[in-house]
Order: structure tokens, then C-alpha cells, then sequence
């Protein structure tokens, strides 16, 4: 049996990592000099976030989701991108309470479950900013 990465996902090696830490650090710096603050959420979330947030009838609900149920009998979704989970974040620690606008990002690992072909993967990292 030959061990190799998933169809559709890659291995960051040590040499390309440095590109990575590089071009993440940057993106803190600059978002943070325009005063937008990180924000890390969870890699899944309950499936219908994604289905309320997103649009029940787009394709990245109908076909593109990783979807599972877990012992409890729950529907979770390795999430797809990053605007719902921040927007349930921001609602469930009342953020919002604080008055005034809030400027948040986030960087991380995405999953979609799309023919892997040039420029698209089924893990992919993203980065997005959020004024709410």
C-alpha cells in the first residue's frame, strides 16, 4: 500500500512552511495596523450554520460540504469558509455588546469536497477580514 496525502490536499514541507509563517505573519501585521483584531473558530461547525449562513440551495451546501454525524446523532461540517463561523462567534460572546464596530480576521484551513483540478483543492487555507 502506498501512503500518500488525500486526493485534493497537500503537505506543507519545512522549506515551503517558512513561506507560510512569512506570508501569515504579514497578513497579522497589516490587517492588525488597520485594527482588525484575529479570531480563531472551531474546524467544524454545526452543519446547518453553514446552510442558514451560506444558502441551503448554493453548491457549496448541496455538493460541496464535508458533512458527518457524530455519536451524539449532531450533523457537523468541516467548515467551507470562514464568514459564518466568525458571525456565530461574534453573536455568541456578545461582541456585538461592546458597542462600536468591530474589526475581525481570520486564517485558516477551509475544506470542500470539489474535483481537485488546478488552483482548487478540497483543503485549502484561507484568509478574510470581517467589519461588523
Amino acid at each position: 500500500m502506498k501512503v500518500t496525502a488525500p486526493r485534493g490536499t497537500f503537505d506543507i514541507l519545512p522549506e515551503d512552511a517558512l513561506c507560510w509563517r512569512w506570508l501569515e505573519e504579514t497578513i497579522r501585521r497589516v490587517f492588525g495596523y488597520y485594527g482588525y483584531q484575529e479570531i480563531r473558530t472551531p474546524i467544524f461547525e454545526q452543519t446547518g450554520l453553514f446552510q442558514r449562513g451560506i444558502g441551503e440551495t448554493t453548491d457549496i451546501v448541496e455538493k460541496e460540504m464535508y458533512t458527518f454525524t457524530d455519536k451524539g446523532g449532531r450533523s457537523l461540517t468541516l467548515r467551507p469558509e470562514g464568514t459564518a463561523p466568525v458571525v456565530r462567534s461574534y453573536i455568541e460572546h456578545n461582541i456585538y455588546s461592546k458597542g462600536g464596530i468591530t474589526k475581525l480576521f481570520y486564517i485558516g484551513p477551509m475544506f470542500r469536497q470539489e474535483r481537485p483540478q488546478a488552483g482548487r483543492f478540497r483543503q485549502f487555507h484561507q484568509f478574510g477580514v470581517e467589519l461588523l
